[in-house]
């Protein structure tokens, strides 16, 4: 079976994730907020 033999289908490309998941389940406006390893700028201590 060749499928995808030309491509895929034309798709909207949504994707809930864990951490928007975690956002709607928890009524929290930003996202950072709820991201369990931050990678933020200047997050990371040496």
């Amino acid at each position: 079976l060749e499928l995808r033999q030309y491509g895929t289908v034309p798709h909207s490309g949504f994707g809930l994730g864990f951490e928007r998941l975690v956002q709607y389940v928890t009524g929290m406006q930003n996202i950072r907020d709820v991201i369990p390893f931050p990678r933020t700028v200047g997050s990371a201590e040496f």
